[in-house]
């Protein structure tokens, strides 16, 4: 008969999820159990057990045959100090099979990805509120919401304004989100995603060959979310946090983008301005 302390490592399942909800939930994460799902039905993950408690977990998405990001990585409080989290986290790494990893990486996570040989590359910018009104939005022609006829355009432009190639989590998120896009002279040059996440919306991904028209898809977005808790995931480097202030959505916390390998390179001069999600980028 097994310890009932005895702490197990395995793949994650579905009937993993509500246990890993629970347990995000003691970190205050505002995942609800919708946005678990999603995420490990477009990835992988392992989890660790005691005693049919879900005590710690991991995930990872592969874009391709050079590129992964992990995220959702917790062990609760509980168990922490007694190596578990190295434990779980070497096991996605070898899961990732040499892959370059990305990760957002709070201050806490950030002595066990050092050791690992993570090094940090940039800075992602939560912004967040009550968006009591919305915006005054002015009409732009070049800006309609996207059809089926879009997607494969919209999956182009995302991999040249991240560097890696994510299909399937495009198709995805314009599945369960409203996408906008901006055309111009026939072809596709900017787009966001806004959908329902946490304690309300989040907008992102948020790609665009500049800071003014992502701007403007971020404004159009927000045209429709009067009334909603929105959330916005901005990297520090592309220059709208002081912007999304002023919007009225306010800076509440950052994390350390890290690279284990080598970062992806955008193809100039298209840009990811706001994350998807700070899990799978």
């Amino acid at each position: 008969m097994k310890d009932s302390n005895y702490i197990t490592l395995s793949k994650l399942e579905p009937r993993h999820l509500k246990g890993a909800l629970n347990l995000s939930q003691e970190f205050s994460w505002p995942y609800r159990l919708e946005d678990w799902e999603f995420a490990a039905s477009r990835g992988e993950g392992f989890v660790l057990e005691r005693g049919g408690e879900v005590v710690g977990t991991a995930l990872w998405w592969c874009y391709g045959a050079n590129y992964a990001t992990a995220g959702m990585i917790i062990v609760t409080t509980k168990v922490q100090g007694g190596g578990q989290g190295s434990r779980l986290f070497n096991a996605l790494l070898e899961a990732t099979k040499d892959r370059n990893v990305l990760l957002n990486a709070t201050e806490e996570g950030l002595p066990l990805y050092q050791r690992r040989g993570f090094l940090p590359w940039g800075k992602v910018l939560r912004h967040q509120g009550m968006l009591t009104a919305a915006p005054d939005t002015e009409l732009h022609a070049d800006i309609r919401p996207a059809n089926d006829q879009d997607l494969a355009a919209i999956q182009t432009f995302d991999q040249l304004a991240i560097g890696m190639p994510r299909q399937e989590l495009v198709s995805a998120l314009t599945d369960v989100g409203d996408t906008l896009v901006i055309i111009q002279d026939g072809q596709l040059v900017g787009y966001a995603i806004a959908r329902k996440f946490g304690r309300g919306y989040v907008i992102g991904p948020v790609a665009a060959n500049c800071a003014a028209d992502a701007k403007r898809l971020i404004v159009a977005h927000l045209g429709n979310l009067a009334g909603q808790f929105v959330r916005i995931d901005v990297y520090a480097q592309e220059g709208l946090s002081d912007w999304l202030q002023s919007s009225g959505l306010q800076l509440v916390g950052e994390a350390v983008s890290m690279v284990r390998g080598s970062a992806p390179e955008p193809v100039s001069p298209a840009r990811m301005y706001a994350v998807a999600n700070q899990s799978f980028c």
